[in-house]
């Protein structure tokens, strides 16, 4: 009887060869290739070649193939040189290439929409002066929100080209929060980076500390233990769960159907308040260090368990009114359209990919934990608000059904793992001259780290990516020949991290 073959995991170790960079040009081709063999972009991102020469940059590209292991490409590049752009043939890179052009100077000759990302460096003091696109008119006219909004929202500025109450076009600019998380992870001791990886992006504060925990591990050669993995997808699930209920909350909210928002507030409560109980922090910070994870004690297993299963109940009687309401169908369906071709084009991930159509999660994908408790990747093929809604409600109900049956498995043997937490300035040794890529299927889609090492072990490169960047052009496409009015609901229904794109 032969045994089944492992799945690929979220986190790959590169080293030697994979590691020699090509010439810009050849390491372009090579990138073209892959596209053109149907493999997915997944970052495009550079590093200064040596720390004192900000010149000469050594590029990274990663893939997604359609089927195996994630690979590498490594290239090399002065500032300023050229190469012929990738998106004008494969759209789904264009924010990496922006975003590469941004950081290292160099130029993707050709690229239809080569604007900053984030105005980092010198071109912070030029936001005033970013190149919107216009559309003229006798009756076309401009309508410019933010960046600063009402409440908690984090700052951008969304710029409407609109023909009476129709979008023609929007363009979102970004850009104005500079916290300097990458370089800040590089001054930090290897083995105490969590808390602050856990504060990129606060709602998915167990989804990045995750990314970076099993980096660590993998560098480290020392893999935890089942109940330790097991623990973190627990964690990561009950993130994914209170994320999506805010969303459908923010969803209601905005229709002014208040029965719905206010139950899905006590909800999402519940949730929050059961990590918190777990871990000592409602979003799930100190839920997992390098090595570790919080245990959980039959006493933790039993309360989660009764706050799981009275959640099912109460979120099942919501979601039956928000999908029954013809003021919900009217304002939700049809609004907001992006098309299965646009999301696979534009390269965009998680629910907002998945309710386009597009069958992409790295947890059946790149499954890691989840190869033996799969969960089964939810699609829908209309792309608008109601599919966004709906695919969010079909997640939460599978994220609880397969948190019930791992909170009813028996914990196995205790294994040996590292200290939670190392003392300050203390490590283990690191793999030297590695490159670590570390995915996660956070609420919005993979949450990507990248760790380099140097010849002795240390950290040399931490590049990290959320899923926005690439979806918040998602939303402009789908707003298009809706009305402005229509807006907040687009917005919410895809509900982006603004923070996410701003490092």
């Amino acid at each position: 009887m032969s045994l089944p073959i492992p799945k690929p995991s979220p986190c790959a170790l590169f080293s030697g060869r994979a590691l020699q960079p090509l010439p810009l040009n050849e390491f372009a081709d090579r990138c073209l290739q892959r596209l053109q063999q149907g493999e997915r972009l997944l970052s495009l991102f550079g590093r200064a070649a040596t720390p004192a020469d900000a010149g000469d940059w050594v590029l990274t590209a990663v893939f997604l193939p359609p089927e195996g292991a994630l690979g590498v490409l490594r290239g090399q590049a002065r500032r300023g040189e050229h190469y012929p752009s990738l998106s004008a043939s494969h759209p789904a890179a264009q924010i990496h290439e922006r975003e590469l052009w941004e950081q290292t100077g160099v130029v993707p000759e050709g690229h239809p929409w080569l604007k900053p990302v984030r105005f980092e460096g010198e071109r912070q003091q030029h936001m005033a002066d970013y190149p919107f696109f216009t559309v003229r008119g006798n009756e076309v006219h401009e309508v410019g929100v933010g960046p600063i909004h009402a409440s908690v929202i984090e700052p951008g500025h969304f710029r409407f080209m609109c023909h009476g109450e129709r979008v023609i076009h929007l363009e979102i600019q970004l850009g104005y929060q500079h916290r300097g998380a990458q370089a800040l992870l590089l001054r930090r001791p290897a083995w105490g980076l969590t808390p602050l990886v856990e504060s990129i992006a606060g709602d998915s504060a167990v989804a990045y500390a995750w990314a970076y925990c099993q980096a660590m591990e993998a560098l480290s050669g020392r893999p935890v233990s089942a109940d330790t993995a097991l623990s973190r997808a627990v964690g990561l699930e009950m993130e994914r769960i209170a994320m999506h209920v805010a969303t459908l909350n923010g969803l209601a909210t905005d229709i002014a159907y208040l029965q719905a928002a206010a139950t899905y507030g006590r909800l999402r409560t519940a949730v929050i308040n059961a990590s918190q109980r777990v871990c000592g922090n409602r979003f799930g910070r100190g839920w997992l260090r390098p090595g570790w994870a919080r245990a959980l004690s039959a006493e933790l297993r039993d309360d989660l368990r009764k706050t799981l299963q009275g959640f099912a109940r109460d979120i099942h009687e919501v979601n039956g009114l928000m999908r029954s309401a013809r003021s919900v169908k009217a304002r939700f369906v049809g609004t907001g359209v992006l098309s299965p071709q646009a999301a696979l084009d534009m390269g965009l991930t998680g629910v907002v990919a998945r309710a386009s159509g597009v069958a992409l999660d790295l947890r059946e994908r790149l499954p890691g934990v989840y190869e033996h408790a799969p969960i089964t990747t939810v699609t829908a093929p209309t792309g608008d608000c109601w599919a966004r809604m709906d695919l969010r409600m079909q997640e939460i109900d599978a994220s609880v059904a397969w948190l019930l049956e791992a909170l009813a498995r028996a914990p196995g043997e205790p294994a040996t793992a590292l200290a939670p937490a190392a003392p300050e300035g203390a490590s283990a040794a690191l793999a030297a001259q590695t490159l670590c890529v570390s995915l996660v299927e956070g609420t919005r889609g993979p949450v990507l780290q990248a760790i380099e090492t140097t010849d002795t072990g240390g950290l040399l490169h931490y590049h990290v990516q959320d899923p926005s960047p690439a979806n918040w052009f998602g939303l402009a496409l789908a707003v298009r020949d809706n009305g402005i009015s229509d807006f907040p609901i687009c917005n919410k229904s895809f509900d982006l991290s603004y923070c996410g794109n701003d490092l």
